[in-house]
């Protein structure tokens, strides 16, 4: 019985308004975090997680306290946690290879080591809305259906995406919720945005603009810095048209660190 909700076998394929209708408690979850006001989150103890980036860790890790991204309009933002041991992974879905991605997910999780025998998977999914293409709406059915497929019990615990993540204005349709971020100690998930986001933010953007034929998906619903920010990838892009031999020579790669203060820090390559 691999994707459960409050122990019964979830039904697929149906939307995910249906989905919530069969199973009140994943309404209510969705509302209370709808609810929720954004709170800013600094960069101490915080791990950034764009486009096409996943990260993992557990309460053992003594610099990384969050996982956070923003920005997902018909993207999911996607949180498994394993309640025994605490691992936690947060990605930034997009579309691009679902079918890879979330057994990404799953060795990622595993690959914590655990003392505990006891404990379950956990699962929450929020962003998308309910947009013309419906590309929301088809990656919600992706992911639900690949973590269905898992040979592993997960039990679904949040679902906020496409549209239950909606509001319309003047006929036009918007995410209610562009990001999260959770708390590795205590399991929070909240309402959250980012001023900071972490070592060569342009780097990596440009590396998720190039992978992918659009600039948006759904222009009209991006958040207000979004022509900022890709302006200025697309600058980056221009600067370092051969990044790498500019950006990595010799193969080296970029090395970062929390210092103890809990910010980044660039440190020296091996071999450097």
């Amino acid at each position: 019985m691999p994707l459960l909700v409050e122990g019964q076998r979830v039904r697929l394929p149906q939307s995910a308004g249906d989905l919530v209708r069969a199973h009140p408690c994943l309404e209510e979850r969705a509302r209370l975090l709808r609810g929720q006001s954004v709170q800013p989150v600094g960069p101490q103890g915080l791990l950034y997680v764009q486009q096409r980036e996943l990260a993992v860790t557990s309460p053992k890790d003594g610099s990384i306290s969050i996982l956070g991204s923003d920005d997902a309009t018909t993207c999911h933002i996607v949180v498994l946690r394993h309640t025994g041991n605490g691992a936690t992974c947060l990605t930034h879905c997009d579309g691009t290879d679902t079918k890879a991605e979330v057994p990404l997910i799953m060795n990622s999780i595993k690959s914590i080591p655990s003392q505990s025998q006891s404990g379950r998977l956990e699962v929450h999914l929020v962003g998308g809305f309910s947009d013309d293409r419906q590309l929301s709406r088809k990656l919600t059915h992706q992911l639900l259906s690949e973590f269905d497929k898992q040979e592993d019990d997960i039990h679904l615990v949040t679902l906020c995406v496409t549209e239950l993540n909606d509001r319309e204005e003047n006929e036009n349709h918007f995410p209610i919720i562009y990001g999260i971020a959770v708390n590795i100690q205590t399991a929070e998930i909240y309402r959250a945005s980012f001023p900071d986001r972490g070592p060569e933010e342009e780097l990596r953007a440009a590396r998720a603009l190039a992978g992918g034929p659009n600039l948006s998906t759904s222009p009209l619903a991006e958040p207000p810095h979004f022509v900022e920010h890709i302006r200025s990838t697309l600058m980056f892009l221009k600067k370092y048209p051969s990044p790498t031999n500019t950006l990595f020579p010799g193969n080296k790669a970029l090395l970062y660190r929390k210092n103890e203060d809990g910010l980044w820090e660039k440190i020296p390559s091996p071999g450097s």
